[in-house]
């Protein structure tokens, strides 16, 4: 019996011992993954990410607002664009598989996702998003700003995202993505963004670093991508959206810069230094003239 007491602690000590050079990290919120030695959460939760329905879907009631640890934010204006391990957040709008316009209100109070209008009537595009679609919050295309190489203003809007990762997102939903590269869309006469990314969990993250590498692990993605930012406004009359640069995505590097300019037009905008209609309230942003204490847009917003 002693010997086998002795031999059960020697195995014990054996698989402590295998484990003694990996780190693990835990909050009382979500487990992280172990990756390629850097820790990433498994989904919104790692930050006390969380979202709430106001309305029923499909109405021009229907809005989605952020929580944080469950105190109202701004979905525009609180959510860092930087995450940690050189990663973003992107908060999801639209999921993959669906159809109904789903974006960020820059002129509500809080900024919540709500289904877009056009002509009194709820927005539907005719094709279903092949890719979760979003943005990312604390970018700003500034309408002020001609961009050199577009030789066209900024949309007024967040920076759009194009996730290409397996998992299904969730309107409302923060994950962390890794950027990749970057269509520049000339919609109507403004630039608008389009940044390709995969988000940190997905099986192919590791695989995937730069725009040169989608076709390789996930051949014909690109294409879809492409042919789908290019038509989904065609069945509505009108004509294919064009592109800058050849209609080529332009590398990481690129759309590294791109998200640069873009948060520092965004710290232009939440300065209230500049005219603008789009609200600035948040619950979040130091030294932000429109910062409000939590109770008082719990209130404002009706939450």
């Amino acid at each position: 019996a002693t010997t086998l007491i002795f031999f059960k602690l020697f195995k014990l000590m054996s698989h402590l011992k295998s484990f003694s050079n990996l780190r693990f990290c835990y909050t009382n919120r979500s487990p992280y993954t172990f990756q390629s030695n850097k820790f990433f959460s498994s989904r919104s939760k790692m930050s006390g990410y969380s979202s709430k329905e106001v309305g029923q879907k499909e109405t021009l009631e229907y809005r989605v607002f952020l929580n944080q640890n469950g105190n109202p934010i701004s979905a525009f204006h609180d959510i860092p664009l930087h995450a940690s391990n050189g990663a973003f957040n992107m908060l999801v709008e639209i999921p993959r598989g669906t159809q109904a316009k789903l974006e960020i209100n820059k002129e509500e109070y809080l900024n919540p996702i709500k289904q877009d209008v056009k002509n009194g009537k709820l927005r539907v595009v005719a094709y279903k998003y092949p890719f979760n679609y979003g943005a990312f919050p604390q970018t700003w295309e500034n309408p002020a700003f001609v961009h050199p190489d577009t030789k066209a203003k900024g949309d007024n809007d967040p920076v759009d995202v194009v996730d290409i990762s397996e998992s299904l997102g969730q309107t409302g939903e923060v994950r962390q993505v890794k950027v990749l590269g970057t269509y520049a869309m000339i919609d109507e006469g403004e630039t608008d963004w389009k940044i390709v990314v995969v988000d940190v969990n997905d099986p192919n993250a590791s695989k995937l670093n730069d725009a040169s590498d989608i076709e390789k692990v996930l051949p014909g993605k690109l294409a879809a991508v492409f042919e789908f930012l290019r038509d989904y406004k065609v069945p509505d009359g009108k004509p294919q959206n064009v592109f800058a640069f050849n209609n080529e995505l332009k590398d990481r590097a690129f759309a590294l810069q791109v998200l640069q300019e873009t948060h520092h037009e965004w710290k232009e905008l939440i300065s209230g230094k500049l005219p603008t209609k789009i609200s600035l309230a948040n619950t979040a942003v130091a030294d932000s003239p429109s910062k409000v204490g939590v109770e008082e847009a719990r209130s404002k917003a009706n939450l």
